[in-house]
């Protein structure tokens, strides 16, 4: 049996025995809470709102795990659409936008020493692309989240946004050529 499919073969056990097993349910948090804490706290930005929402999506997938049916797809892709909802309520009663910006964010390739030009070129090269995306409209930016910060597959995101896994790429391509776009267009503008 491929190691994938035994993942998955494992994981549906888990899940039934949680369905009457609270203790089998925890181990399911042990393995998805700290995705799912990341993906609410790059939505709402506030540690305390992320810690709030997160418990929230665990324990409202407790309650409903009886109805829980495996489609095929990984458990993970049901806790974010229930995340994903949670974070779009939390969104609407704010009534307002509130998100951590991602200019903020810093990444350092530890895998070799460079000159500080080289450095200083990676900082300006990174912070021009986050402006990018920051830039994007909610539904995209969550996109690159989903696809390359959380990494997952278009199958998986299409089932937290609701939308089908064509759509998913149509809205994936669309949000490249906007980005790639974009970046034409203020490159010029960069500091040099």
């Amino acid at each position: 049996m491929p190691e994938g499919q035994k993942d998955l073969t494992e994981e549906v056990t888990l899940i039934n025995t949680a369905k009457t097993d609270p203790e089998a349910f925890g181990l399911l948090y042990e393995r998805y809470v700290e995705r799912i804490y990341n993906y609410i706290y790059f939505r709402v930005g506030s540690v305390g709102d992320a810690e709030d929402l997160t418990a929230k999506v665990f324990f409202k997938a407790l309650r409903n795990i009886g109805g829980y049916r495996h489609m095929g797809l990984p458990f993970s892709a049901w806790l974010y659409r229930i995340a994903h909802n949670l974070v779009a309520n939390y969104h609407r009663d704010r009534s307002k936008m509130q998100e951590i910006s991602i200019e903020n964010l810093v990444v350092v390739d530890k895998s070799k020493t460079s000159a500080p030009e080289h450095l200083m070129e990676e900082q300006q090269q990174t912070a021009f692309l986050l402006n990018l995306v920051n830039d994007l409209s909610p539904q995209k930016r969550e996109l690159i989240i989903l696809k390359y910060v959380q990494k997952l597959s278009n199958e998986e995101i299409g089932q937290i946004l609701g939308k089908t896994e064509g759509a998913i790429k149509s809205l994936y391509h669309r949000t490249l050529v906007e980005l790639k776009e974009r970046a034409k267009k203020y490159s010029d503008v960069r500091i040099l």
